[in-house]
């Protein structure tokens, strides 16, 4: 991975120091932080879409302790807690097994903290998040997964981001998880069409290529 982590320490130390200079306001922490969450999102894209195998795994592991230290130095910041359980999640996905519930419930615990801090935060993605959990783990007594409270909160992430190309792709996902095959269609259609992030090419090019493997699929049945 390419992604490199802001020494949040340090920052924080000549924030401390500087309290009181109008040089360092509010905003240059949120461009501090913006910066440290595109990093984590390019990362993420370069792992999830680029690495396989162990080597996708250490890799995985790397990226969720850079997401840690930015939780650890933005305890208030919801985008954090989204991106740390976005990232723990999908290295769940990728260990499998019983040993990936341990990163699920984790990826648990931080996008609800991060829905307590700011539910809309990041266009709802904590809802989309957490939803795709909910539908994606086994139930009790195993783990905690619930087709609904997966529906109830990927169509809350619907109405807060209804053009998106995450919270369309995976409410398509649970719709064709639950064999409602013309509507999981509709929806990942809507998600094809999504405008493009100029800023994030690189995940959306692997969105949409699972996009097209979703559709194939359903167009063999």
């Amino acid at each position: 991975m390419q992604m490199r982590k802001l020494n949040y320490a340090i920052f924080a130390t000549i924030f401390a120091l500087t309290l009181s200079s109008a040089a360092l306001s509010e905003s240059a922490i949120d461009t501090a932080l913006l910066s440290s969450i595109a990093q984590l999102q390019k990362g993420w894209a370069e792992v999830n879409y680029q690495s396989q195998g162990d080597q996708q795994l250490e890799e995985f592991a790397v990226l969720l302790e850079r997401a840690t230290a930015l939780v650890d130095a933005n305890p208030q910041a919801a985008p954090a807690y989204i991106w740390r359980g976005i990232i723990e999640s999908t290295y769940a996905g990728a260990k499998g097994g019983l040993g990936a519930l341990k990163f699920a419930k984790a990826a648990k615990a931080d996008l609800e903290k991060a829905l307590e801090l700011e539910p809309e935060a990041m266009s709802g993605s904590a809802y989309t998040s957490l939803g795709t959990l909910y539908f994606n783990v086994p139930g009790w007594p195993i783990a905690f997964g619930s087709d609904k409270k997966a529906q109830a909160l990927l169509t809350k992430a619907l109405t807060l981001n209804p053009d998106g190309i995450d919270s369309n792709y995976f409410y398509a996902s649970f719709m064709q998880s639950q064999g409602r095959d013309e509507e999981a269609r509709n929806f990942f259609l809507k998600a094809q069409r999504a405008a493009p992030r100029a800023d994030r090419p690189l995940a959306d090019a692997g969105r949409q290529k699972e996009i097209s493997e979703a559709l194939a699929a359903l167009d063999a049945k």
